[in-house]
């Protein structure tokens, strides 16, 4: 099956006989700002349009728990997750399809938990809400109670180490911004540069200037040539497991499955005794 969906396929789709149930999940980075400048608030653009029937759920309250040595955005408490999808209304039954802003990180985020935790269909739409051309709603629905059972396993998970044995062995993709790969800027994390023998792999060349994913075969080209191609073991990392959540998705579009380090650069740089490599070379 594939991982995304395109708003056409979308609109057909909630026409049908087996509707997939929505989620939204708008979420923005939150840097620095000008002084008395609002942090973006996701479910606020949620309550001022979304597709219709779609529920909001908070990347940062229900799929990451509370920042702290594994990162900025660790795991959720599975129970908690698992109670958060419910009270969304996923069902193992129903299909699912994830959308935010247009980014495509968000839903990424949410796609990754939920395909890792076992749900059999879900899917992200496509260059997100603003590829949707249909009619959007203001009201909140009140779904009913889903099923939803997380059983973790079902995708790769790395940790640190397995992050640095895999950078060895086979192939560990950062998904930040070339800059930050390279050292030369740390808007976030205590210090700059990558994971020793870490291919930068920015998650921002997977897709067009629509937003959308690149053809398959354009994706399958691309991680080829930095060495991810069918048979070698990969895992992607980017700063705090939401991007490279992304680039995991683009890496399925292209039929390469890949394992995720959440803690990211955020874990890895918090300790202190952890290599940091700085420059274009992977070592």
């Amino acid at each position: 099956m594939n991982a995304i969906i395109s708003a056409s396929e979308l609109a057909s789709a909630l026409a049908g006989e087996n509707p997939p149930l929505l989620l939204d999940v708008r979420w923005q980075l939150s840097l620095a700002k000008a002084p008395g400048e609002p942090p973006f608030d996701g479910r606020t653009a949620y309550e001022a349009g979304h597709i219709p029937g779609a529920v909001y759920v908070d990347l940062d309250r229900e799929l990451a728990s509370a920042p702290g040595a594994h990162g900025r955005h660790p795991l959720p408490d599975l129970a908690e997750f698992g109670a958060a999808m419910r009270r969304a209304g996923v069902s193992s039954g129903t299909p699912v399809v994830v959308y935010d802003g247009g980014q495509g990180w968000a839903a990424a985020r949410a796609w990754w938990l939920l395909s890792w935790t076992g749900h059999p269909d879900v899917r992200v739409l496509d260059g997100g809400l603003a590829a949707w051309e249909g009619p959007r709603e203001t009201s909140v629905p009140t779904p009913a109670e889903g099923d939803f059972e997380p059983a973790p396993g079902a995708r790769g998970l790395l940790d640190a180490d397995g992050a640095a044995a895999l950078a060895r062995s086979g192939v560990l993709l950062d998904a930040r911004a070339g800059e930050r790969y390279r050292g030369e800027v740390e808007p976030i994390d205590p210090v700059g540069g990558h994971i020793p023998g870490a291919v930068s792999a920015p998650t921002n060349d997977n897709v067009g200037a629509d937003g959308r994913f690149l053809a398959a075969e354009e994706l399958r080209s691309r991680f080829k040539a930095l060495g991810a191609s069918e048979g070698a073991e990969v895992g992607v990392y980017c700063g705090s497991g939401v991007s490279a959540a992304h680039e995991v998705l683009a890496l399925a579009v292209a039929g390469i499955p890949a394992a995720l380090y959440v803690g990211s650069w955020s874990e890895w740089s918090s300790d202190a005794s952890r290599p940091v490599a700085v420059g274009p070379d992977p070592q």
